[in-house]
């Protein structure tokens, strides 16, 4: 993908704060971190999110995020960690290159990413799951 931000830094067309490299990955810090330390995990082959990363890669990048995870909890003495992954617009993904977002998490840090819940009303789960259910087979 050309145009691609994500590529270009691959590529190195731009410039990035690489704190890791393999065959297949490349983590970088993210040029507007949630905390400092925020880093971005992402495949060197294009591909735009989780539907249509393959496996093996997707579980190439769970390694490298659960080590770089671990470096940023010590490295930083965070007192957690947030792995996460943004799939299209509508759940807030801005660059269409797979990605899963490593965030250090400080206590009273002030990011609340599950401050929005809406619970079931009854048997309102159960219809849910059904529908979900059916769609894996």
């Amino acid at each position: 993908m050309d145009d691609c931000v994500f590529c270009k830094i691959v590529k190195k067309e731009i410039p990035a704060t690489v704190i890791y490299e393999n065959e297949k990955i490349l983590a970088f810090l993210d040029i507007s971190p949630i905390n400092f330390g925020h880093t971005l995990v992402i495949p060197k082959k294009h591909f735009p999110n989780i539907y249509e990363t393959p496996d093996e890669e997707l579980c190439a990048m769970t390694t490298v995020a659960k080590k770089i995870a671990q470096a940023i909890r010590d490295a930083l003495v965070a007192d957690g960690v947030n792995i996460a992954m943004n799939n299209n617009h509508a759940a807030g993904q801005l660059v269409f290159h797979s990605h899963l977002h490593v965030i250090p998490r400080f206590t009273n840090d002030g990011y609340e990413p599950w401050r929005s819940r809406k619970p079931y009303k009854e048997n309102e789960a159960v219809s849910v799951a059904q529908k979900i259910k059916e769609s894996l087979k």
